[in-house]
């Protein structure tokens, strides 16, 4: 994996095939990770006007989720590592295990690069993205021994023609206590904040955070934002600062 360094620091953005960097690491900082960051489709798989489709919304990556952790990298001075493959390619927050960690039909369509997907390519896309970016946060882990790891998503206002009106959710599965301080911190920034949900940590849904907070034996917590609030990068930047406060506020 090759990164730009200066100072045997690692410098603001660097991006290799599977990963972006952004910040710097620094002890006791707050990693941030984004395992939907991208709706990039690399080579050499190829799309179709209806995986163009597909890509675009929900199902290619989590809109304004890039975003949103760049900023909050920038406002706390701390460090991220994003995803740069779409997660129609691979998605890095499942188990490789797990069906849907290639998915093939969304429901809204058949992903055309996913339809002859054998043993031998499952191997190939979890060597180039799935273990490069779970390197690069065990990398981040060792280095700066965060206060917190991070994992940041959004979802979407609208499922299964049922609209939601929660507007951003903290998922955990140990961790109560301080994930409960966030959503109170996120209230008390306007939001119409919950605990677990859209989707629930105590289920297995929040796969990254866990698998890396646990091991390192550092906190982890996951962030869900609604998608119409950072759908863009003003609405993003803007969120990033309520954020950062409802973290400052609760401790983080």
């Amino acid at each position: 994996m090759v990164e730009t360094t200066s100072g045997g620091r690692l410098d603001r953005a660097v991006r290799t095939d599977a990963v972006e960097f952004t910040g710097r690491p620094r002890p006791g900082c707050i990693l941030y990770t984004c395992e939907h960051a991208s709706r990039r489709v690399p080579r050499p798989l190829r799309t179709t006007a209806l995986d163009r489709q597909l890509l675009a919304m929900h199902w290619g990556y989590d809109i304004g989720a890039a975003w949103l952790t760049r900023e909050l990298v920038r406002l706390g001075r701390d460090t991220g590592v994003l995803a740069r493959a779409s997660r129609l390619v691979a998605d890095l927050n499942r188990n490789p295990l797990e069906e849907t960690y290639i998915l093939r039909d969304t429901h809204e369509g058949v992903v055309s690069f996913n339809t002859t997907v054998d043993a031998a390519e499952h191997a190939r896309r979890t060597a180039r993205f799935f273990t490069p970016f779970h390197e690069a946060v065990r990398d981040r882990l060792a280095l700066t021994r965060p206060r917190l790891l991070f994992s940041i998503h959004s979802y979407t206002p609208v499922w299964r023609g049922q609209p939601r009106t929660v507007e951003a959710g903290v998922l955990f599965d140990q961790h109560d206590e301080a994930a409960l301080r966030l959503v109170e911190g996120l209230r008390a920034e306007g939001l119409r904040a919950e605990p677990n949900e859209p989707y629930s940590g105590k289920v297995g849904l929040i796969y990254s955070a866990a698998l890396h907070g646990q091991a390192a034996g550092v906190p982890y917590l996951e962030l869900e934002v609604r998608q119409d609030l950072i759908a863009t990068r003003p609405l993003a930047v803007a969120m990033a600062a309520r954020v950062r406060r409802a973290l400052t506020a609760s401790g983080w």
